[in-house]
């Protein structure tokens, strides 16, 4: 067992003429590098300390080992405070969620270059780290997705804003099916900006330590992307699009005039592709109130601030796990694994506007809300 300070590891590399590049490594291999509040305690302050010092030029976030930057929330934790207290708002899920996107709103407001290496596995949690960073790197071995459906949660972590960003139909589809998105698309769908291979680690960290760094961020950053697209040239061998050459038809799947169209369109339609089999599996056993509230973020999310949706967000997860189905979810597939999570409504079709209000009616009187004074 590791001591709690070394759940992440901190480190800084010599820039040049007294700049240094601050590097943080989410170092709990075991877990896949799930997010934890222990982690979050230690980045938030640090993230914070590097912002202020002038000697720190860019910021480097990944994750220890080959497997993943971040496989999602350490939501075992929260399962086990909230299952003790059935039905009532339980501090440790209110902490974990509001500390969680604090951070996810630091890294995608952060003043400075901020760089992640999404190598290996990128779920959940993980995506919200990642994808607000300024330059998002990802390799031949990155596995992007948003796989809460299968646990009676919804896509958190800054999902209203980014996937119904994505090109038309693909937002609701990641959040519907848990598709797992690799380099190629990732980058097609601007989850990531560049793709390298996983080899090159170093050399990217020594091609950001030789930029001719300046005291403006802006000037930064661009100079920061053009070391990594050179960079990129040199990779090779990335995975083809798989993705993208589908996306007529995904976005014909998608198109329909409610969540209970578009999942019978979605579950009739005959294919062999593995994808789509894949998503289909997914969405016929996840949960038909997740695949209401992914449909609603969808509609709304286009005209909400990032600081609003993390508001709404938190409203949403603390009401997951208290009147949803989330609690239920995490226990069928991590703590008694046996993957047949008993959802409060047996289809999509049963979930009702009462159910879906429910959810997102915030628990907190009006100036209460514990990110009321986010942005």
């Amino acid at each position: 067992m590791s001591h709690i300070e070394d759940v992440v590891l901190f480190d800084t590399r010599d820039a040049g003429h007294g700049y240094k590049i601050g590097v943080a490594t989410l170092n709990s291999e075991r877990s896949l590098n799930a997010l934890s509040i222990e982690m979050v305690e230690l980045l938030e302050p640090q993230l914070e300390a590097w912002a202020n010092d002038d000697t720190i030029v860019c910021v480097w976030l990944q994750g220890a080992g080959e497997k993943a930057f971040c496989a999602g929330g350490d939501i075992v934790s929260m399962y086990h405070a909230a299952q003790a207290k059935p039905k009532e708002m339980v501090p440790e899920v209110v902490e974990f969620f509001t500390r969680e996107y604090r951070l996810d709103h630091q890294i995608q407001t952060y003043p400075k270059p901020f760089v992640v290496w999404g190598d290996g596995f990128v779920m959940g949690g993980g995506l919200g780290l990642m994808i607000g960073a300024s330059h998002r790197i990802v390799t031949e071995r990155s596995r992007l997705a948003m796989p809460e459906i299968s646990i009676g949660l919804y896509p958190d972590v800054g999902g209203t804003y980014f996937l119904s960003r994505l090109p038309e139909g693909m937002g609701l589809f990641l959040g519907l099916t848990a598709t797992q998105v690799n380099a190629t698309d990732a980058c097609w769908l601007g989850m990531a900006d560049v793709a390298l291979n996983a080899e090159q680690h170093e050399s990217a960290l020594h091609a950001l330590c030789a930029i001719h760094w300046t005291d403006s961020a802006e000037v930064n950053r661009s100079r920061v992307s053009d070391a990594l697209v050179e960079l990129a040239g040199y990779a090779h061998e990335l995975p083809a699009a798989v993705l993208k050459p589908q996306h007529d038809t995904i976005k014909e799947l998608m198109t329909g005039d409610n969540i209970s169209t578009v999942a019978e369109q979605f579950l009739s339609y005959k294919t062999d592709d593995k994808v789509f089999l894949r998503g289909q599996q997914t969405l016929a056993a996840g949960c038909p109130l997740t695949a209401h509230i992914v449909w609603q973020q969808l509609a709304h999310g286009p005209n909400l601030s990032l600081a609003e949706v993390f508001k709404l967000e938190l409203t949403l997860s603390v009401n997951c796990a208290v009147k949803g189905d989330f609690i239920e979810g995490v226990r069928a597939l991590l703590i008694d694994k046996d993957r047949n999570p008993q959802w409060q409504h047996a289809s999509i079709e049963q979930v009702t506007d009462k159910d879906l209000d429910a959810m997102f009616s915030s628990p907190w009187p009006t100036g209460e809300h514990p990110l009321h004074a986010l942005g």
